[in-house]
């Protein structure tokens, strides 16, 4: 489903836009900080505007559509990177650009588990995916293992975030290993926790990338 790219949606001919996007879409972030991207409806949109759902829909199609604004929005925001000129440093600067966005805004990677996500998006947020696959080119791969290059780059980050973002719950309690059945965990033990919480993003990043370019 394409994407609207212009930056005033159109109303009535002749009318001036009842609401602008700019500020749907500054609703649309409260709501979602308020409530989370789950709980958000085109209904309390609309409420939080003060106006018809009807006149919401003159600017946006559905909930995917309204998500997707956003997250163009979003991404024409963000700085222009410098990305080096060797293609594996080209991927990893890109990747960790990627990471480092979507990081600051947790509640994008909920929209974007599917595949098929990258056709939805417009050209600022395409750049990264553009340099990711282009320096697997650059690097020797066919195009497409430069797009299971990039797939694989995506699900680790994609990933990475979503299990840092959730809710944590207890740590329970990681005294109680059976020494017997599970001698590593039982060795390891409390200091579990404490690792687990390491970032360990951009080593992991850097053997996936290794790992995918040498195959």
């Amino acid at each position: 489903m394409p994407v609207p790219r212009s930056d005033s949606p159109q109303g009535r001919t002749g009318r001036p836009p009842v609401t602008s996007r700019a500020q749907i879409l500054a609703a649309t972030r409260r709501l979602i900080d308020r409530d989370g991207w789950e709980k958000l409806t085109v209904r309390g949109l609309a409420a939080e505007l003060g106006i018809g759902s009807t006149t919401l829909y003159h600017h946006v199609r559905d909930k995917e559509d309204l998500l997707l604004q956003l997250l163009n929005a979003y991404a024409e925001e963000l700085p222009q990177w410098d990305l080096p000129d060797d293609p594996r440093e080209r991927i990893l600067a890109a990747a960790t650009a990627m990471h480092d966005a979507l990081a600051a805004w947790p509640w994008v990677t909920g929209i974007l588990t599917t595949d098929g996500f990258v056709g939805l998006l417009g050209l600022p947020a395409l750049r990264l995916v553009e340099a990711i696959v282009a320096g697997a080119v650059d690097h020797g791969c066919t195009p497409s293992q430069a797009v299971g290059v990039f797939r694989s780059i995506w699900y680790y980050t994609v990933g990475e975030i979503l299990v840092r973002s959730a809710r944590r719950r207890d740590d329970g309690d990681f005294t109680a290993f059976d020494a017997a059945e599970l001698p590593h965990l039982a060795a390891i033990g409390p200091q579990w926790p404490a690792l687990a919480a390491r970032d360990t993003y951009p080593e992991g990043l850097r053997a996936l990338v290794d790992g995918l370019l040498a195959a």
